[in-house]
């Protein structure tokens, strides 16, 4: 990997060829850990289609949690969905926080964007939208949201910090967020942290889940829970791609863990001596 801008400007890239795709094709090389699986996009995600307000044009099948499920979305809220891709948890938000409720969506990729419109159009929601933007510097102003989600995200981002501190000033004081992401314990393989398609695939760009969580709290954030956690298992099928039998071995038998975690924080309701 290179500098961060060539990293973003890859999984730009990368990202932009998964939205002109489906979910039926993007899950056509991955037919489960017990047979084929030659991209790591997709090994990850949950099923969303019994959430109310799911439409199955929007899922690409990309996430590793189920944020909205955890975020207590009210009706009315305004929500922001940070790596919206084709809509997915904007719907879904959608459907929580009602007709009198705003969703927007952030997406650096044009393609992206581009399908979370039209899906949005075709679904005539008038208070769902969607904006290009990176997630580091969101188009947004500050004291907006009552929720942010984001699924499978800041992993692609090399500033997480830099992420922690836009949601803090773009939240309302008192408003919160719940974020599926993924982490690390231990350290991974070289061949797996020097593979572009594994940064691009939500594994490679992960940091440990102690510096995770202890970013959100320096950044002033309380109340943080982990609302959710489950193991990552990369078929071997994919590990082979960069790692000998021997090596393949080592690491499954190691010490490092490949977690997904649905974080939940708050911004104080008070950030001062005059409160914000």
């Amino acid at each position: 990997m290179s500098t961060d801008e060539q990293i973003k400007e890859m999984v730009k890239q990368k990202y932009g060829e998964i939205a002109l795709q489906d979910k039926a094709a993007n899950e056509s090389s991955c037919c489960g850990s017990g047979c084929c699986s030659t991209d790591v996009y997709n090994i990850m995600s949950d099923d969303y289609s019994a959430l109310e307000g799911y439409n199955a044009a929007a899922d690409l099948g990309l996430g590793c949690g189920l944020p909205t499920q955890f975020a207590h979305i009210k009706n009315g809220d305004t929500v922001i969905d940070l790596g919206a891709g084709a809509g997915n948890d904007c719907f879904i938000a959608r459907k929580e926080a009602g007709e009198s409720g705003k969703i927007i969506g952030i997406d650096f990729t044009p393609a992206m964007i581009e399908k979370a419109r039209i899906n949005a159009e075709k679904l005539q929601f008038n208070n769902v939208e969607f904006r290009q933007g990176d997630i580091e510097r969101m188009p947004v102003s500050a004291n907006t949201a009552d929720v942010i989600v984001s699924n499978c995200v800041l992993n692609l981002v090399p500033n997480k910090d830099g992420v922690f501190k836009e949601i803090l000033r773009v939240l309302k004081p008192g408003g919160h967020f719940s974020i599926s992401d993924i982490v690390l314990e231990g350290t991974l393989p070289t061949a797996l942290q020097q593979a572009a398609e594994m940064y691009a695939g939500c594994v490679s760009g992960a940091i440990q889940k102690e510096e995770y969580l202890g970013l959100i709290a320096a950044n002033g954030f309380t109340g943080i829970t982990v609302q959710k956690e489950k193991a990552i298992i990369i078929p071997d099928d994919i590990l082979s791609t960069y790692m000998t039998a021997t090596a393949i071995a080592d690491f499954k038998t190691g010490h490092t863990g490949i977690y997904s975690i649905t974080v939940y924080a708050e911004k104080p309701a008070c950030c001062g001596p005059d409160c914000c």
